[in-house]
């Protein structure tokens, strides 16, 4: 492919996924307001939440087979529309089941978008340019989840539901878009139509044909390998992360009287301290100290810094605070996943399948819990998150000895079934 034509390719789907990352970062500040303005407080919050990480959990792997077997420009389509569809309802909606059933469509479709938009760069692009492809891919990811949260509170002083009708505007744009310029880039002949085994993949967001079933045994092994240690602290660094997501905006609300546009400001700072993290220091953070050191050291900071949070009494502050707790909450998960790569002995396809899988649980579980809790007391979310952190620093310190001993007890035991 020409290397004209391939770079307006990326740029369209950079489009896309900011678009998609746009919706999700809209509702953050508005939705704790708009479920409240239908008689709903916070474990209604959290449930709501959690619907989209646990469908995209289920259904991106099972979108990445479909556009192994039609082609991927379709699937990528079906994505964005459904997105675009899911937008226009919120802002239509007036009950609660609706944004639920709503949420959850949404969720299954746009859950279409990523690995697709991944398996693009891989059909179309030379390994030597695959990495630069997907890093204007994740820039793209960064900057629709900077802008959305400060775009939805500030739309939303108006009226709730224009953030969400300007979100769906963007969606058909973008479909438009795909619709007229992007070329399908896995042709007839390269689609499969055999059974397919998740996280085998050499082109990411892609599913290799093989014959045969999932590979239990190794799956199971898996988790009590090398990595299986870092598959929990994974956990809980998104269960955290995911706490404080969860019911932030009503944490704000009933606290500090916060607006959608303060909770909107102080989510887009969320974003921006996360992004620039993770660009500007994690590699030279790792490289002087080692992932180890770096991921020690930020899980005590992120249970450290959210005690902080509950410290804060105005708008500085929390913003202070707030910024405080996610640059090392994003180091450590960056780390995290460095170390899972490189001590995968399962395979990396395995490696970093359980390891997004072990991510998405935090977020699923993350808000579910702290709408809960937050009902019973607001300070409860972030005194969990911080014990959560605070758990994970303790077994990075001495779990690797006893995860080693549980392996090797639990592997003999399933390899001496039949």
């Amino acid at each position: 492919m020409p290397r004209a034509t391939n770079r307006r390719n990326i740029t369209l789907l950079a489009l896309t996924l900011a678009v998609v990352m746009l919706g999700f970062g809209v509702v953050i500040p508005v939705f704790p307001f708009y479920i409240q303005s239908m008689g709903a407080s916070g474990d209604e919050l959290g449930l709501l939440i959690a619907i989209s990480p646990c469908m995209q959990l289920i259904c991106a792997p099972i979108w990445g087979n479909v556009s192994d077997r039609i082609g991927r420009k379709p699937v990528l389509m079906a994505g964005i529309l459904g997105n675009g569809l899911s937008m226009l309802f919120f802002g239509l909606a007036t009950q609660l089941w609706m944004l639920y059933v709503i949420r959850g469509l949404g969720a299954i479709l746009s859950a279409a978008t990523l690995p697709t938009t991944n398996a693009y760069v891989g059909d179309s692009t030379a390994e030597k340019e695959r990495s630069g492809a997907m890093g204007i891919l994740g820039a793209a990811t960064g900057l629709g989840m900077m802008l959305g949260p400060a775009l939805g509170g500030w739309l939303a002083g108006g009226s709730l539901a224009t953030p969400f009708f300007i979100t769906a505007a963007f969606c058909l744009l973008t479909l438009v878009l795909i619709a007229a310029l992007l070329p399908e880039s896995l042709p007839a002949s390269a689609r499969k139509n055999v059974s397919h085994v998740p996280g085998t993949s050499e082109v990411p967001g892609t599913f290799p044909a093989r014959k045969g079933t999932w590979r239990g045994r190794e799956l199971w092994q898996a988790h009590f390998s090398p990595v299986g240690i870092l598959l929990l602290l994974t956990a809980l660094a998104s269960f955290g992360l995911a706490n404080f997501q969860g019911v932030f905006g009503l944490y704000g609300m009933q606290r500090f009287g916060f607006g959608t546009q303060e909770v909107g400001w102080i989510m887009t700072a969320v974003a921006v301290v996360a992004t620039a993290g993770q660009g500007l220091l994690t590699g030279p953070l790792s490289k002087r100290w080692g992932d180890v050191v770096v991921m020690r050291v930020s899980l005590l900071l992120s249970a450290v810094t959210f005690v902080l949070l509950l410290l804060a009494d105005n708008f500085w502050t929390v913003l202070a605070a707030t910024s405080l707790f996610v640059l090392p909450n994003s180091l450590v998960r960056v780390a995290l996943t460095s170390l899972t790569s490189q001590r995968a002995d399962v395979g990396q396809g395995v490696a970093m399948g359980l390891s997004h899988a072990f991510m998405s649980l935090g977020r699923i579980v993350g808000p579910l819990l702290a709408g809960v809790l937050f009902d019973l007391d607001m300070r409860l979310p972030y005194l969990v998150g911080a014990a959560a952190m605070a758990g994970g620093f303790v077994i990075s310190l001495g779990g690797t000895s006893t995860w080693a001993c549980c392996r090797s007890q639990c592997v003999d035991s399933f390899e001496k079934q039949p």
